[in-house]
């Protein structure tokens, strides 16, 4: 039950969105027991984002949540990952990516609770 949403300060085409949720979703199995069958993407282009108090490059604030516990190991292969993938795709610097995880015990689906 992963999600993976991404605050982007560049507009992306179509095109660039479906090699994002298409790469995101190979990227995912990275983490034991994730599969793009479970995964949920969501994209926020032209966000308002600045770092170090500048706008004028590209940027991504990337938020992973899984159901279950950290694996800081796997945490760090995926964020090479997101960081090659956001970088290929939309030209964003590894260095100009934030990358977020949050692990829970709580996750509903299908009008429940796992």
């Amino acid at each position: 039950m992963p999600f993976i949403n991404s605050k982007i300060s560049v507009k992306i085409t179509q095109e660039q969105e479906e090699e994002l949720k298409s790469r995101l979703g190979q990227a995912i199995a990275i983490l034991p027991g994730k599969s793009e069958s479970w995964l949920m993407t969501g994209f926020e282009d032209e966000y308002h984002l600045y770092f170090r108090g500048d706008n004028s490059a590209p940027i991504a604030f990337v938020e992973v949540s899984v159901f279950g516990g950290e694996d800081p190991q796997a945490f760090t292969n995926l964020t090479a990952e997101i960081a090659k993938i956001f970088g290929e795709v939309l030209g964003i610097e590894a260095d100009h990516i934030y990358v977020k995880y949050n692990a829970t015990t709580n996750w509903g689906w299908n009008g429940s609770n796992f």
